[in-house]
């Protein structure tokens, strides 16, 4: 087609390297040429093409065209608009020109250097905006289809991942149907080999389709009913067979190893999980810790295009787009998009599509940009819907890693503990020990701190909890707080730690009465259990003395889904612990030579 001079007209599947083969195969095939590559999803009108005053050869001001930057670049170019279909309406009455006569406005992108212009999508409009069926512009181009067949995704893999031999994965994959190929793009199932590298579950590498994780099935005859067989798991565990590693259900310490391995490896990950339970703090945490500096963090409610970037008129007339100061420079940096699905406008959310994929802004790389974390809430939470924004799998599919995220999954208990002291340890046991599963989601960690503050200043704990209208709060009785507040009986650890001896007599009655123990086990067991890190090293010498006294299948329940400091921890309390003898056994004790 560049040899010809046609417009090319490229249509697609997602997933499936369209854009990646143009961005290798330019280079290779015509060395004196660049690619200029346009995503037209997050164009706005004035991006292309602006008019402003600009002074004449009399020193006069006169009005005129001035355009985009990147379309004359000074040497031969190949136009490339990516998603061009996304764009908006006024995006596409320009797009109509640039492909019927290689024209923009007053100037004529031949003698700019263009030698090809290429218009990529995927025409499904499940994917898509518009439709392309004015016969005047597909009159003037050359289109064609392709599949995944069409491209070499499969040689772009093995040189990713060189440490396998992804021969059998590829059988894998060609063996499914094709319904399941297009679910199982190339493009997510390089997310799946990522997150196996990184010993990670591999439907994090599955994308989150309007907060739902995207299901391995085959599609219901007619597009109507309930789909076919969930094969989600069969095939990921297949591929892990594969590859020779483990396919795990989940991870201890999920959120902070995702966060680390994605500014370790540069991936852009998304983490949903419900409000108030601490994804945003300990996400800007994190990059503290792993940067040594405070993330670019844009929250999208209030995030407009021009926060990111703007076009401004220069001296040799062209349109130059000029970053935010935060994107500049070439120190290390991460970008936090809070509140990802609820954005101000689909300007600035198509302006995110292009930072996610390619790493730019504007067409210009983000230097030092070392990884992007999507925050964002699931569409329903306790019932209710949340006012957040629909996605379709090509924007879901940005993303190397997926995680929902529970509130367990995040220590915001650790951050309450060391900011509040003990009234945080007080509310925390009310929280894990006196309210249930549906209480404890109706009560985030936000909500938590909110109790805790209102208790320090004396005020009522109810105006704390969710209000849900018509003078109703969330259902939760706050009457247990109330008590453990008051410092009415309670057992926490620091009541074990008060009293150890006198514990530690009632666990070893409760050993010679049962081998399971009895009731005073079961309670020192659950305190234990649910006690934070910081409190057991702050009652280690208890810990000790009372774990030494449960039974060993209470015991080992310690280590299961431990974070490496929780088990590290508890090898040292283990390795600590006395060496008692089993209530109801013989104990064997020296005698003399020759004594019966």
């Amino acid at each position: 087609m560049i040899d010809l001079g046609l417009t090319g007209q490229v249509f697609g599947e997602h997933g499936i390297g369209k854009t990646a083969t143009f961005f290798s195969h330019i280079p290779a095939a015509r060395p004196d040429a660049v690619l200029v590559f346009v995503p037209a999803a997050n164009l706005t009108p004035d991006d292309l093409l602006a008019n402003a005053p600009v002074r004449d050869a009399s020193g006069g001001l006169v009005l005129r065209q001035l355009i985009m930057r990147q379309l004359k670049p000074g040497r031969p170019f190949v136009l490339l608009i990516d998603d061009s279909l996304q764009a908006g309406e006024t995006i596409q009455s320009q797009l109509m020109q640039i492909a019927c006569n290689w024209t923009l406005g007053e100037y004529d992108l031949r003698a700019l250097g263009c030698i090809g212009v290429f218009l990529t999508d995927n025409e499904s409009l499940a994917e898509t905006s518009a439709r392309r069926s004015d016969l005047a512009i597909l009159d003037r181009m050359t289109t064609v289809r392709i599949g995944a067949n069409d491209t070499s995704w499969r040689a772009a893999l093995a040189d990713r991942f060189p440490q396998w031999d992804l021969r059998p994965v590829f059988g894998i994959w060609a063996a499914l149907t094709p319904a399941l190929r297009q679910l199982l793009s190339p493009r997510t199932l390089e997310h799946v080999l990522a997150n196996a590298r990184e010993g990670f579950p591999l439907v994090w590498g599955l994308p989150l389709v309007n907060g739902e994780r995207l299901r391995l099935a085959e599609p219901a005859p007619g597009g109507r009913g309930a789909p076919g067989a969930d094969r989600t798991h069969e095939i990921l565990d297949r591929i892990a067979a594969a590859l020779g590693t483990d396919n795990p259900a989940t991870v201890a310490d999920p959120v902070r190893r995702v966060v680390r391995a994605a500014l370790r490896n540069r991936w852009t990950v998304l983490l949903q999980g419900p409000p108030g339970c601490g994804k945003t703090e300990i996400v800007r945490q994190l990059v503290r810790e792993e940067l040594g500096r405070e993330p670019l963090y844009y929250s999208m409610p209030v995030t407009n295009v021009e926060d990111l970037c703007a076009p401004v008129p220069t001296a040799d007339g062209t349109l130059d787009n000029l970053l935010a100061v935060n994107f500049t420079g070439s120190e290390p940096k991460a970008i936090v998009w809070d509140e990802y699905n609820r954005p101000k406008d689909k300007a600035a959310f198509a302006k995110l599509m292009e930072i996610t994929q390619e790493w730019s802004l504007a067409g210009q790389p983000i230097q030092g940009l070392r990884g992007q974390i999507a925050l964002q809430n699931p569409p329903y939470h306790l019932g209710r819907k949340l006012q957040v924004a629909r996605n379709n799998i090509a924007q879901a599919t940005r993303f190397t890693a997926s995680l929902v995220v529970d509130p367990a999954d995040i220590p915001a208990n650790e951050w309450l503990i060391a900011r509040y002291g003990p009234v945080a340890e007080t509310v925390l046991e009310w929280w894990k020990n006196d309210i249930d599963e549906e209480g404890r989601a109706w009560i985030t960690k936000r909500t938590l701190e909110r109790l805790i503050k209102l208790h320090g200043h004396g005020l009522p704990l109810e105006i704390g909890t969710v209000y849900l209208g018509d003078g109703e709060y969330a259902p939760v009785p706050l009457t247990a707080l109330t008590d453990r507040l008051s410092r009415r009986t309670v057992t926490g650890l620091r009541e074990l730690a008060a009293d150890a001896a006198g514990w530690e007599a009632r666990l070893v009655r409760a050993g010679e009465d049962s081998t399971e123990g009895g009731n005073d086990t079961d309670l020192v067991h659950q305190v234990i259990a649910n006690a934070e890190l910081s409190q057991l090293r702050k009652h280690r010498a208890t810990v000790v003395r009372l774990v030494a006294r449960l039974p060993p299948k209470l015991r080992s329940t310690y280590l299961v889904g431990a974070t490496e400091q929780q088990q590290r921890f508890w090898i040292e309390v283990f390795a600590a612990m006395p060496r008692h003898p089993r209530p109801g056994r013989w104990r064997l004790t020296s005698r003399r030579p020759g004594s019966p």
